[in-house]
């Protein structure tokens, strides 16, 4: 009788082994789905909130330069100063600007041909004069790049803004008077430390002008704040 109850025994375990992997498997399917229904959930939800943004900006005048300005910051991300120069406006090039105010008799100007050759180059050029000394601003381009273009992650910022300026400070941000044709995509960070209360913000604001229909790259303006 034993002998015949062991066998039965086996099965039993076995079965029983086998209905909690299939609980297990369903249960981690279920997971699955609930988790892929929340994340579906959650896109929707960004995506009405950019539709809603999008509709209350009357000033914006266009969503391509938007994605100019987010395939123009990809670009600066990588260092990739070749694929960059495809942005940069043909006639004009780019102007470079240390801090939010533009001076267009001292900001450096780039042409799109030569971005590559000065990231590579080791001259220095001058830049303008640091906030708070006036001391002259001497850096090779590689060095400028670091310092007062992609010095955060701009890609990734926390805050968007088009054709509004969100970082502020002591320094006048006068990119709409500089560029009266153009139209300006700023990426921010808010600030980094709670113990600086937002003072060590940063901004990295791409700016385009139209020629031909297309927006072309004619200003890169870094901003954080200033004594």
């Amino acid at each position: 009788m034993r002998q015949r109850l062991l066998p039965l025994a086996v099965i039993l375990v076995i079965s029983l082994a086998l209905a909690g992997c299939a609980a297990n498997q369903n249960a981690t399917l279920e997971q699955l789905r609930t988790e892929n229904t929340a994340l579906q959930a959650e896109k929707e939800a960004l995506t009405q909130q950019v539709a809603a943004l999008q509709q209350q900006a009357g000033q914006v005048p266009s969503a391509s330069v938007l994605r100019t300005a987010l395939g123009a910051v990809e670009r600066l991300k990588e260092k990739d100063m070749a694929g960059l120069a495809a942005y940069v406006h043909p006639d004009k090039g780019v102007r470079f600007t240390p801090y939010s105010y533009v001076d267009p008799a001292k900001d450096q100007v780039v042409p799109a041909g030569q971005l590559a050759t000065r990231m590579e180059s080791g001259q220095t050029y001058l830049w303008g004069a640091y906030d708070g000394t006036g001391d002259p601003i001497q850096l090779s381009f590689s060095d400028y790049y670091d310092k007062f273009v992609y010095d955060e992650d701009f890609a990734n910022p926390q805050i968007i803004g088009i054709n509004k300026i969100i970082g502020t400070g002591n320094s006048i941000n006068n990119i709409a008077e500089a560029y009266p044709a153009g139209t300006f995509v700023e990426f921010h960070f808010t600030g980094f430390d709670p113990q600086y209360g937002g003072m060590d913000w940063r901004s990295l604001s791409l700016v385009f002008e139209k020629k031909d229909e297309i927006w072309y790259l004619v200003g890169i303006v870094h901003g954080q704040w200033t004594i």
